[in-house]
């Protein structure tokens, strides 16, 4: 793997679609997977050992690193490269193992304590990641996508439903117009899956899998809380997310945890438009829109003239989102100055208090560039699920049962973030084949691996 200088530290688009033994073997030494292997092996206790624990657990993890659309094209290629069997610990062709004993062994991946130590991989790795990229996580975008699966029968079922495992079911999605009429309907059967992702990076720093039932705004709890135990303390600073996420409750979560919320409200108003702004009167000019944006009137010229306010800038100690007169900070004349800024120098200001109502009045107003710069962050959630889906297979709809579906997608999961770290480690070209260096952070990632 190559990547100029000039690529950005994460360079997704530099991975090659068939990596070399020497990407492989970086990847595979970036993956801690000793607890997990032991956990495997003491599972296995002292029965048939004809394919070990290693051997399982690294065709699972070739097959969506090599792209291979199922796990028999992976065996097909361990029996045809001998360099790769010798990756994973596989003596001859005759050892490499046949697809009913990676099922079994994904089936077993997918139940405790297992299940649990994949994750925690994930999360080492991330936690590795955030300590030597500064600004890993500083700006979150989120969102929840489907994946496709298949259910199990009998007895497997029941084992999953026993572990506390969704089974798969009919997923449902309308898209409307700014009319509210639906023009658009998706249907799935499988799972939906919630991903935070770094909106510069485009690395995932926290996941979670549910049915396809579940609301995106609860769910988002969960994940945040994740994201937070991944990354150093008081490093979110913004969080990105779509209209499912607009609700009381995530406000009040993001307020709690001092996090800015970049959330589109949803259209709840059915006829008014406007409101007067709590504290003001009848006499009094200000008002704001269903999207927590407040204008002031000019009542001087006929017919009355709104104009949006100028936002200067939210007051972390006093909670509130300042404005002022937006003739006086933008320098054109009112016909109202002289009623509404007699003797203030920088015009009328006016100050909204936050607890009014958190989920209108986030501390970086919708109606502000700012917030649109950081809103396109979420397009980072989008190009993830796409490699996701298209690269590693999440969405191949061809892993039935709830264990294996699950044990699956946390492979992805750890895939992904075994290639980030090999992205961000490597050296890079600086012009000529003969000079390589390695940046202050591949520097430290070294030698986090290497502790």
């Amino acid at each position: 793997m190559r990547i100029a200088i000039t690529k950005p530290l994460f360079a997704w688009d530099c991975l090659e679609d068939s990596p070399s033994l020497q990407s492989i073997r970086r990847f595979l030494e970036a993956v801690p997977d000793g607890k997990l292997l032991e956990s495997l092996r003491r599972a296995r206790g002292k029965g048939r050992n004809d394919y070990p624990v290693h051997v399982l657990w690294g065709v699972v993890l070739l097959t969506p690193l090599l792209r291979h659309s199922s796990f028999e094209g992976c065996l097909g290629e361990l029996r045809r490269n001998e360099a790769l069997r010798r990756l994973i610990g596989i003596e001859s062709e005759e050892k490499v193992p046949n697809k009913w004993n990676i099922s079994r062994f994904l089936n077993l991946l997918g139940q405790e304590p297992h299940l649990s130590l994949l994750r925690e991989m994930f999360d080492t790795m991330i936690r590795r990641l955030g300590l030597a990229v500064g600004d890993l996580g500083r700006n979150l975008a989120g969102d929840a996508t489907s994946l496709h699966a298949r259910r199990a029968r009998g007895a497997a079922a029941e084992a999953a439903a026993a572990d506390g495992l969704p089974d798969p079911a009919v997923g449902r999605k309308e898209y409307c117009d700014e009319s509210g009429n639906v023009t658009q309907v998706i249907e799935w059967f499988g799972y939906k899956l919630h991903l935070l992702v770094d909106a510069k990076h485009e690395v995932a720093v926290a996941y979670t899998i549910t049915a396809p039932t579940a609301d995106d705004g609860q769910t988002l709890a969960v994940t945040l809380a994740e994201a937070q135990a991944n990354l150093p303390t008081g490093r979110i600073r913004t969080l990105a997310y779509d209209k499912a996420a607009d609700s009381q409750e995530v406000h009040a979560t993001l307020h709690q945890a001092n996090i800015k919320p970049v959330i589109q409200n949803r259209s709840l108003w059915k006829e008014q438009t406007e409101q007067m702004l709590p504290g003001h009167d009848g006499r009094s000019n200000i008002v704001y829109d269903e999207a927590g944006t407040v204008y002031c009137y000019d009542r001087v010229s006929n017919p009355m003239v709104r104009h949006r306010m100028a936002y200067i800038g939210y007051e972390p100690q006093r909670q509130t989102i300042k404005y002022r007169c937006p003739a006086r900070h933008e320098g054109w004349q009112c016909p109202s100055d002289q009623q509404c800024n007699a003797g203030k120098c920088y015009g009328k200001t006016v100050r909204v208090k936050q607890t009014i109502d958190l989920r209108r009045f986030p501390p970086i107003p919708r109606a502000t560039k700012l917030f649109e710069r950081l809103y396109k962050g979420r397009t980072a959630v989008e190009r993830v699920n796409g490699r996701l889906k298209v690269f590693w297979g999440a969405d191949d709809g061809n892993i039935s049962g709830a264990r294996r579906f699950f044990a699956f997608v946390g492979v992805v999961m750890v895939v992904h973030a075994g290639l980030a770290t090999v992205l961000a480690s490597l050296p890079r070209c600086d012009g000529t084949l003969g000079q390589m260096n390695l940046s202050p952070i591949a520097k430290k990632l070294q030698t986090l691996l290497a502790g």
